[in-house]
């Protein structure tokens, strides 16, 4: 059995799960992308939220850069497919 794919949001969708960690607002952080080097701040992103959590893809590749699940104990995040995150301060 295949599941449909939730629709796409942009970027702005993560600004909840992912103010868990970073300091500020989340959509203006910049990324740079592991697997085809670009960047952009993650208000750009393509984001899928389900009950299972949040996925942030690169908007050029589609690689996922984060993922965020929340849990009662709190917020588990991954962002292995980020080379770098810049917050501003």
């Amino acid at each position: 059995m295949t599941l449909p794919r939730p629709l796409p949001l942009d970027g702005n969708a993560a600004a909840g799960p992912l103010a868990a960690v970073l300091a500020g607002d989340a959509t203006t952080a910049t990324a740079r992308c592991a697997g085809c080097g670009a960047t952009a701040v993650l208000a750009t992103a393509v984001v899928y939220r389900t009950a299972m959590g949040t996925v942030v893809r690169c908007a050029s590749c589609e690689q996922v850069l984060a993922v965020v699940v929340e849990r009662p104990a709190g917020a588990t995040v991954s962002v292995r497919g980020c080379a770098w995150v810049r917050v501003a301060g």
